[in-house]
């Protein structure tokens, strides 16, 4: 992780970010994120989008998103062939950074329910299960 650099993609960036979704995330139960989507995401918040890069080579990414009153992370993923070297708890210890820096208090990560070896990530990082809630969902 010497070379790893983590930072806020930039809007040249956003395809190469969709295309290693494709590979590095979980994309199954869930419509595909579109460049449209990406974009007014970093035109709205540019800092949101954290990418892992190692030279010129995507290697992770996370939404930290911040709507001005929670913390919400999203689409944490790393390269395949990169996990399990720390890649993904440093996006998550950035995401946390800058969701102090902005005045967060407490953050929440979005999770598929049969995606065990993310739960253990987020475990690992002192997320729980919220038991008393469920996400409801209604495609616009």
């Amino acid at each position: 992780m010497a070379d790893l650099v983590l930072r806020a993609a930039e809007a040249r960036e956003l395809g190469a970010v969709l295309g290693f979704w494709l590979t590095a995330a979980e994309n199954a139960a869930r419509p595909a994120d579109s460049p449209a989507a990406l974009a007014a995401l970093h035109l709205r918040d540019p800092g949101a989008l954290i990418v892992a890069v190692d030279g010129d080579e995507i290697v992770g990414t996370v939404i930290a998103g911040w709507d001005g009153w929670r913390c919400h992370l999203y689409r944490l993923a790393v390269a395949p062939s990169r996990r399990r070297a720390g890649i993904g708890r440093a996006l998550i210890a950035a995401a946390e950074e800058r969701f102090r820096a902005l005045g967060g208090t407490r953050a929440d990560a979005m999770v598929l329910d049969d995606n065990e070896g993310a739960h253990a990530v987020w475990a690992a990082h002192g997320y729980r299960r919220q038991g008393e809630w469920s996400r409801w969902v209604k495609p616009l």
